[in-house]
């Protein structure tokens, strides 16, 4: 028969065991071999203390040894409770694994926080040295005479490190002492809250042992009568000084006692009070690496075919081992609380009490039953294995899954995972939710979106923009991305203009994309973090069904829960795809240069609120700030909070769809640190954050015109937009404006669009040219100027002489590049004058290709970026119409920037989409 399998308990227990053995061997060896170091400077081991102590010491420390080992192992045993998680060591994780670990060992995680960081190192590191000079001294004892290695130099040196150590570690438990128990000003709010008497113990317990040591090393100075080489016990001997050397035997071994009997303490308080984090904080770093991404949520089996009978967490043993190890993991430090945001507006969640009274019902329904995570008032009682005997629904329905808890926990207990499995639980076994989750429910598993609006309403944003290919659901997808809209970039209209926004830099861009529009469902995002699995399921499959059947590999999308569910929690339902948030790939656009920024121009202090889904669950923090940096004159400013600290805006884990009636509202506690940057725009890149934030900035009463709230997106398209009317203004000047004068070539119209004022006698020289200009912007000498309403002096007076701008008549009309022509308003028709001069056949370009003209000559120059010169050159070549602008192709196009010296400007300012807008507004 095969003998029962060794659990990690027993191995709890066998390390115990053997760690107790091998003290006892330490003391039993020495006893046959009699090795001795005859050095004059050393120290002797047990020096002045009797034989019937030392048999005590050799007694109790294996048997206390063996004791906390056995109650750390009853604490594992409650672990092992929990279900199943995969937290093995591989090739692939053990880097990540040990990187983790390191970063807790060293406190880098907890010097997040300087202060606290330092007053845990101070106490840390020097209680590890002190551990070492410890064993090194009985290393050192085991030896034999000839391979003793502890005295002269490196006796002293050992000497100084363990004195320096010691002094180190008093430092950090008065520090520690300080911030729990001294004036207000020195204790976190966070701190003072949660103390109980084993704190006080715990740290007098420390106190002892450092003070203790240094007591009996004085006194041992002190009987060897102080000799020379002991000064190099920094602390120990300046203290002998103070006391006789004749008659300090006793009280040498009354500090020396002392001493041990407060490393005994030490030892049993590990299992039975907070003091067990020491050992399972860094295991819990260690384990920190797991097997699904960071914004993911546990996978659950298929709801349609499981046949589980229980779904979430309700019971100790609903939780994994691993979620049950981090209430034993948890410093009670109270980090998670200090950066909630429920918490910050009056809400009943609390991070920390999340883990804690986890903990308690794991504790209180053990077998046997242990101490809680943190002692607890007596007249609290636990009569059930559920976590709801401590746990209200309330706070776990006020968690906005911010995921600010996890990210800020120094040693990463995963406490939104507990809460989103709670909420499971309440969901799908209860129906214990808000009520007016239940009508985002019903909308989301009728109409396929948490607004409850007709599918066939999903591409109504696109009816005003041109080029947009919505794809059926059932066809193959040939295009290179697929834009997922996502439920609010559809329906809500504020971020309608977001959507609109996106597709039109991707237009410019020249991306290929199509989106879906009716064929698209809501993500499921809503669904599941509010516990809903099986909505989630049944539109998260039918997703990944269109998708995978149409081929879909690349997917952009401007919804940060879009983008996390996509990529992070489709692949648990088989759909694996490319997936990009549009700050990423905008960043992208910009950097490489698809995306023109030429001119693109916003002079506004802009602060940038962080997505929590795109951030804390993604790790995208720098793509939107990049993408509004590239921006020329925008002054980037940060709140209070930014990056990994940054404030939720209040909607994330279904909280968009429910009612705020506690406390202050947390987006318009967002929105009052954002106001208070004195920023000019608040820039966001989430349509939930978009709303919340416009919300609450309304809410304080602050009017758009003081404090504006875009999308990154709209405000790229703002900037670069508004860059080229700036460029275009500053090239045209309004036909009225020019105010001729009898000692000017024009008035203040002229000198604004950079006209040289010139004395009317000046001569000008042909050969001033720029030999390089096209006749563009006047007809040949040899053929009657066109006249020109208002443009020139009367007759009777000779036309004044302008430079680079009129030549003589008897000369042949050199050409001007297009874009110093500035001598019409922009909308001017200079298509459809009678008196213009006209040709028998378009001059022969090569590659280019025109529809014949139908119809009367439209005013082709109000296209954006194109000049009057440009129109006059385009009607020289037959191109009179707007449809015959919409209707050029490449060859042509790429001809017709070539034969107006235009390169690249038809493409990037879209003349044939923009042909197709005037046409329709015709």
């Amino acid at each position: 028969m095969e003998g029962k399998p060794i659990k990690p308990h027993h191995l709890v227990v066998g390390l115990g065991v053997g760690i107790a053995l091998f003290t006892v061997a330490s003391g039993v060896v020495p006893l046959f071999t009699e090795f001795e170091d005859e050095s004059s400077q050393t120290r002797e081991v047990f020096e002045n203390i009797p034989g019937a102590v030392k048999l005590a010491f050799y007694t109790v420390v294996p048997i206390v040894l063996v004791v906390g080992a056995f109650f750390f192992s009853h604490r594992v045993k409650n672990w092992q409770r929990g279900t199943p998680d995969n937290r093995r060591t591989s090739a692939d994780n053990v880097k990540r694994r040990l990187a983790d670990f390191r970063a807790g060992v060293y406190m880098q995680t907890l010097l997040r926080e300087k202060g606290a960081g330092l007053m845990h190192s101070l106490i840390y590191f020097p209680f590890l040295v002190l551990l070492g000079v410890t064993t090194t001294l009985e290393v050192n004892h085991q030896l034999p005479d000839g391979a003793k290695f502890l005295h002269g130099g490196v006796y002293k040196g050992y000497s100084a490190v363990g004195d320096i150590a010691g002094a180190l570690f008093v430092v950090g438990v008065v520090w520690a002492i300080l911030r729990r128990y001294g004036p207000p000003a020195m204790r976190p709010y966070r701190i003072r809250t949660k103390s109980k008497p084993e704190h006080a113990l715990i740290l007098g317990v420390f106190l002892t042992i450092g003070v203790t040591g240094f007591m009996a090393e004085a006194y041992r100075i002190a009987l060897e009568g102080r000799p020379d080489f002991e000064k190099w016990s920094v602390i120990g001997y300046p203290l002998s000084g103070l006391f006789d050397s004749g008659n300090n035997s006793g009280w040498h071994q009354a500090w020396w006692v002392a001493h041990v009997l407060a490393f005994v303490a030490f030892v049993l308080l590990v299992p039975l009070t907070m003091l067990r984090h020491m050992f399972t904080s860094p295991l819990n770093m260690y384990l920190r690496d797991r097997d699904r991404p960071k914004g993911a949520m546990k996978p659950m089996p298929n709801l349609m075919e499981t046949e589980l009978e229980s779904f979430g967490a309700s019971t100790i043993e609903d939780f994994t081992w691993k979620q049950l190890l981090d209430t034993d993991a948890c410093t009670m430090c109270g980090r998670c609380t200090s950066v909630c945001p429920a918490n910050a507006t009056g809400k009943p969640l609390d991070p920390r009490e999340i883990v804690l009274k986890t903990g308690e019902v794991m504790a209180a329904t053990g077998s046997p039953v242990v101490t809680p995570p943190l002692s607890v008032d007596a007249d609290i009682t636990i009569s059930a294995n559920s976590v709801f005997e401590r746990i209200t629904s309330e706070e776990v329905w006020a968690c906005t899954t911010c995921k600010a808890c996890d990210e800020i926990c120094p040693v990463n207990i995963e406490i939104l995972d507990k809460i989103l499995d709670m909420r499971r639980y309440l969901s799908l076994m209860e129906s214990d939710f808000p009520t007016e989750l239940g009508a985002a429910y019903r909308s989301m598993e009728n109409s396929g979106n948490p607004w409850g609006m007709s599918q066939s309403e999903r591409a109504d944003w696109a009816k005003d923009l041109d080029g947009i290919t919505v794809i059926d659901g059932g066809d193959p997808f040939e295009a290179e991305y697929l834009y997922w809209v996502g439920c609010a970039g559809s329906f809500d209209d504020k971020n309608k203009k977001v959507t609109q926004s996106m597709a039109k830099l991707m237009q410019r861009s020249g991306i290929d994309f199509a989106i879906l529009g009716p064929s698209e469902n809501c993500t499921g995002d809503p669904a599941r973090r509010s516990g809903n699995e099986y909505i989630f399921q049944m539109l998260a499959m039918q997703n990944v069904e269109t998708l995978n059947t149409m081929g879909v590999r690349k997917i952009i999308t401007q919804c940060p829960h879009c983008f996390n569910t996509l990529a992070n929690e489709y692949p648990q339902l088989g759909g694996h795809y490319e997936v990009v948030h549009h700050s990423q790939f905008l960043e992208t656009l910009i950097s490489s240069g698809r995306l023109d920024m030429t001119g693109a121009r916003l002079d506004e202090r802009v602060v940038y609120h962080d997505s929590c889904y795109l951030g804390r669950h993604n790790d995208v923090y720098l793509a939107p700030r990049k993408v509004l940096g590239s921006l020329a004159g925008i002054q980037l400013v940060e709140a209070e909070r930014n990056g990994t600290k940054g404030m939720c805006c209040g909607a994330g884990g279904a909280r968009m769809w429910m009612e705020e009636t506690i406390g202050t509202k947390v987006n318009d506690e967002r929105s009052r640190e954002l106001i208070d940057t004195h920023a000019d725009r608040i820039a966001t890149a989430c349509p939930f954050c978009y709303v919340m934030m416009d919300d609450g900035v309304k809410g304080h009463g602050v009017e758009e015109d003081t404090v504006r709230v875009t999308d990154i997106a709209m405000t790229v398209l703002e900037a670069v937009e508004a860059g080229e009317r700036s460029v275009v203004e500053s090239r045209l000047v309004p036909v009225g404006d020019f105010s001729w004068s009898s000692d000017s070539s024009g008035g203040d119209g002229a000198a604004r669009a950079g006209v040289p004022t010139l004395d009317r006698d000046e001569a000008i020289e042909v050969g001033e040219l720029a030999p390089d200009q096209a006749a563009a912007e006047h007809p040949p000498a040899s053929e009657p100027a066109p006249e020109v309403e208002a443009e020139h002096p009367p007759a009777s007076e000779p036309a004044p002489e302008v430079e680079a701008e009129h030549p003589p008549a008897s000369e042949p009309a050199p050409e001007v590049e297009a874009e110093a022509a500035g001598s019409a308003p922009e909308s001017a028709d200079l298509t459809d004058d009678s008196d213009a001069p006209t040709q028998a056949e378009p001059p022969a370009v090569t590659g280019l290709t025109v529809v014949p003209a139908t119809g009367d000559p439209d005013p082709i120059s109000e296209i954006r970026s194109m000049s009057p010169a440009d129109a006059v050159r385009l009607n020289e070549l037959g191109i009179t119409t707007f449809a015959q602008i919409a209707a050029l192709d490449d060859a042509s196009i790429e001809a017709l920037e070539e034969a107006l010296e235009l390169p690249g400007r038809i493409r990037r300012f879209n003349w044939v989409g923009q042909a197709k807008l005037l046409m329709n507004q015709e």
